[in-house]
């Protein structure tokens, strides 16, 4: 299953494919008892997708035998016993996509000439996702990290590894010219290599990038790198050679107080917002503002929904889940929709918009 959304990869994904393009989302459950019915939930909204692809009559024969395996072996990759909040499964003609979503979805199954990708986007700018390079003399790992997990990444030639042993150690022993670990060519060039790597990373996909390692390994790094020279080192050994938890810990308290700092900037900039009259808040009233690219800052609580339906005009009212024209994941419009017009989008703690009931924003004008 797929977690990390790069600019790249969502390019792609929102490129048109020829009809039908199917995206099926569900909600999904980290933990007991609510996870029982996820197999079952699952399985029934892929069924309900391969019965909308059968009666479709845009849809030729030979096609649809296509969507119907490619979902079938969407639906063999899936592992719930490592789901999240939200599932997206996208499937077109000759190929297939399985996203793990850390935020959740409501259930639905669309046919269209591109797939579905909000809800992956608003899934990604929720969870703030970073970087953490591990380096050690001998092994460089890449670490996707998100709200409160990272997950060890194999992009860009990483993990990057090598043999501590010198061939010619005994010669320089004897004369004298052995270097330290930390002072030695090779490794000097290993890490420089790792941050070139790491250069391309981050050019594919930019984030806050935090570095952890031996004081000896992070100091040589500002010597010798370029982009690694500029990122939140962390000193702390051992972990290119550690466990996800063990990075974990290790970062989560930095990344704690990043958050903390950063929800109490939100709360000024909107204060000062209100000053100006350049404040909008409510659904309704973001919703407004962001559809003619207005927004300039938009906050959003982690866990806000709500589903409303357009009353026709120039307004949503509220609806109940299931309703006929319901837009379940309206806040999840509104979050592609303020990204699309070059918005900031910040999520929140819950509580933190106080009456500005769970979603506001900062305009242009």
């Amino acid at each position: 299953m797929e977690h990390a959304l790069s600019p790249a990869t969502l390019t792609k994904l929102r490129r048109p494919r020829p009809y039908p393009a199917v995206s099926v989302l569900t909600p999904t459950h980290r933990r007991e008892p609510d996870n029982a019915q996820d197999p079952v939930r699952l399985r029934n909204v892929v069924a309900e997708a391969k019965k909308q692809i059968e009666s479709d009559p845009a849809v030729t024969r030979e096609r649809r035998t296509d969507l119907v395996q490619q979902l079938d072996q969407a639906l063999a990759e899936v592992d719930l016993a490592h789901a999240e909040e939200g599932l997206a499964i996208f499937a077109a003609p000759g190929e297939h996509q399985v996203w793990s979503l850390a935020r959740t979805v409501p259930e639905r199954v669309v046919l269209s000439d591109t797939f579905l990708t909000r809800n992956l986007v608003a899934a990604q700018v929720s969870e703030r996702p970073f970087w953490v390079l591990a380096v050690s003399a001998d092994r460089v790992t890449l670490w996707d990290g998100g709200a409160d997990r990272v997950i060890e990444e194999r992009i860009g030639g990483f993990p990057r590894t090598r043999s501590l042993e010198d061939p010619n150690a005994e010669r320089k022993e004897r004369i004298g010219d052995l270097p330290s670990t930390f002072r030695d060519e090779r490794t000097k060039h290993f890490l420089r290599d790792a941050d070139t790597a790491m250069s391309a990373v981050l050019r594919e996909d930019p984030r806050p990038l935090y570095i952890t390692g031996e004081t000896a390994a992070l100091s040589l790094l500002d010597e010798a790198g370029t982009v690694t020279k500029d990122a939140t080192h962390i000193p702390h050994g051992g972990l290119a050679h550690g466990t996800p938890e063990a990075v974990w810990q290790a970062i989560r308290p930095l990344i704690s107080a990043e958050e903390r700092r950063d929800t109490d900037a939100v709360a000024r900039e909107l204060e000062s917002a209100r000053g100006r009259k350049e404040f909008a808040a409510g659904v309704d009233e973001v919703w407004q503002n962001a559809t003619q690219a207005r927004i300039r800052l938009l906050a959003v609580e982690e866990n806000y929904r709500v589903t409303v339906r357009d009353d026709g005009g120039d307004h949503l009212i509220p609806a109940e889940s299931g309703d006929l024209d319901a837009r379940e994941d309206i806040v999840d419009e509104i979050v592609e929709q303020c990204l699309e017009t070059g918005a900031e989008v910040r999520f929140v703690p819950d509580g933190s918009l106080g009456d500005a009931k769970g979603i506001a924003g900062v305009l242009r004008y």
